[in-house]
């Protein structure tokens, strides 16, 4: 279990790491042309993803996401306790990795966001379409070509960002650690709920879905 919760936090690290550190390179380096730092922003994400999951899957499922937790634990496939244990540890350690980004590029490591666009029902309903397909591409891939998941995630994810008016974040605890940090990818911490509400809403309309569509013959 300590090495499946060890997995889970330094993937989670790395994942945020990704996701902000990218996005404060690309918004230096793009001088103001926001089109291309979020392709930045998009591209490394989908590289990191494809990295932590293909390495750490093995160990602990390479969740990383509560979202996704929860939807294997709506399955049967994780026990509540260890379900419980998951969340908390990605939690905990999406927050250390923006803090981690912060030291890296000499900015405060204690900050909110003011990031103000994030809220509407144009972003929660992407909320709600971004988890699913999210969710899609993970249960699907594990059912039709389990080697494929980590390249499906990651090419998702870099898709998604384009494709979803909120730049995809389909996940609790990357929506809750990106309120720490008032960079590129921030999220003000008074639009958090509204988008984990939104997500975790998809989580459970996904978990019937595909409980039909990915059913055995």
């Amino acid at each position: 279990m300590i090495r499946k919760l060890a997995a889970e936090g330094l993937g989670t690290a790395l994942l945020l790491i990704g996701v902000v550190g990218s996005g404060i390179m690309g918004a230096a380096l793009a001088d103001g042309n926001d089109a291309i730092a979020l392709l930045a922003n998009a591209i490394a994400t989908g590289c990191m993803l494809y990295v932590i999951i293909t390495v750490l899957g093995p160990i602990s499922g390479a969740h990383f996401n509560p979202a996704v937790t929860l939807a294997f634990w709506l399955r049967g496939e994780i026990a509540a306790p260890l379900a419980g244990a998951y969340v908390i540890v990605q939690i905990l350690c999406g927050i250390a990795g923006v803090w981690a980004t912060h030291l890296m590029f000499d900015l405060s490591i204690l900050q909110t966001s003011t990031t103000m666009h994030r809220t509407g029902i144009a972003q929660w309903s992407s909320e709600i379409i971004a988890t699913f397909g999210l969710l899609f591409v993970i249960f699907g891939g594990i059912r039709s070509k389990p080697d494929a998941v980590p390249a499906l995630v990651a090419m998702y994810i870099t898709g998604a960002y384009w494709f979803t008016s909120s730049t995809s974040f389909a996940n609790p605890a990357v929506t809750i650690a990106r309120g720490f940090s008032d960079t590129f990818a921030g999220i003000y911490p008074g639009h958090i709920a509204a988008f984990i509400a939104a997500q975790l809403l998809s989580v459970c309309i996904t978990h019937f879905i595909l409980k039909s569509l990915l059913a055995d013959d």
